[in-house]
């Protein structure tokens, strides 16, 4: 007779980690809601990629049957849908996302805990966050910014100086010019652009966004619901601008603002770009 030796047991570890979602709630008529959301890619193309985004339904309020329908339009789109909002359900179909329970609209508080913001200036100037502040090296330049977690990660730079520096008010200063692909995300307040803004590149801030170079570029001010924010730039060249979810684009803009310093801020309902003297 032979005996099997016992299995050693193994923990399983699970650990929370939170995520900044993009929300879409889709309004009726649902094929005028589709047709501005084709012009919104249609500026913005890929902007919704790799984004965990969440499906409010609340306003709608569809049956399963269209549920499962705009879940597959939106995919045919290019947005994969993580979560669904609906009140009075704790469970749809197995294949469609899952029902989200407990969100809570994100703000500017809180966001992240005082260590993982310690470890976000840690990142932002190129320096680990083990090493004492006397022994840290303070290279680095803008690198591609990780939205589901805060985290801006900075690659060096032949310069000796920071290229990315969080002031103790929450500003994000950023030195060095963002470059095509870059997205910086900053939860915490203004971003302080003192370069340019490349074509292809992207800023999301919860305060407002200053740029002293040419803004070629996506950007969003105001992400987690400020609507007093305000975008400014020496010289709009700019993809997309947005605050508080307001937006307008390039082609909106052309003949109107295009190649000048200007200011965009909400005027009620609508966004204002208007240039600066």
């Amino acid at each position: 007779m032979t005996f099997a030796a016992p299995l050693e047991a193994k923990s399983i570890r699970f650990r929370a980690r939170s995520f900044v979602a993009f929300t879409l709630t889709p309004e009726a008529p649902l094929d005028v809601w589709l047709e501005g959301l084709d012009h919104w890619i249609g500026n913005s193309p890929g902007y919704f990629a790799g984004r965990p985004v969440v499906l409010d339904l609340n306003t709608l309020k569809p049956d399963v049957a269209a549920i499962e329908s705009l879940v597959g339009v939106l995919g045919h789109r290019g947005i994969r849908i993580y979560a669904i909002e609906l009140d009075g359900h704790t469970a749809l179909a197995p294949n469609l996302p899952p029902v989200l329970v407990g969100a809570k609209e994100a703000t500017t508080d809180g966001l992240l805990p005082r260590e993982a913001r310690a470890e976000v200036l840690d990142r932002a100037e190129g320096r680990a966050p083990e090493q004492p502040a006397e022994a840290r090296a303070g290279t680095g330049s803008a690198g591609k910014d990780q939205a589901s977690d805060g985290k801006v990660d900075a690659s060096k730079a032949g310069d000796s100086e920071p290229q990315i520096a969080q002031e103790a008010s929450g500003t994000l200063m950023i030195k060095a010019p963002i470059r095509s692909g870059q997205a910086i995300v900053h939860p915490h307040g203004d971003v302080i652009v003192l370069g340019s803004v490349a074509s292809g590149s992207e800023i999301i801030a919860a305060g407002s966004i200053h740029v002293y170079g040419t803004l070629r570029g996506r950007a969003s001010a105001g992400a987690l619901g400020n609507r007093g924010a305000r975008i400014f730039c020496r010289k709009n060249e700019a993809e997309l601008l947005a605050v508080d979810g307001w937006y307008v684009t390039a082609e909106e803009m052309e003949g109107v603002s295009r190649g000048k310093p200007v200011q965009a801020f909400l005027d009620g309902e609508s966004l204002r770009v208007s240039t600066l003297s």
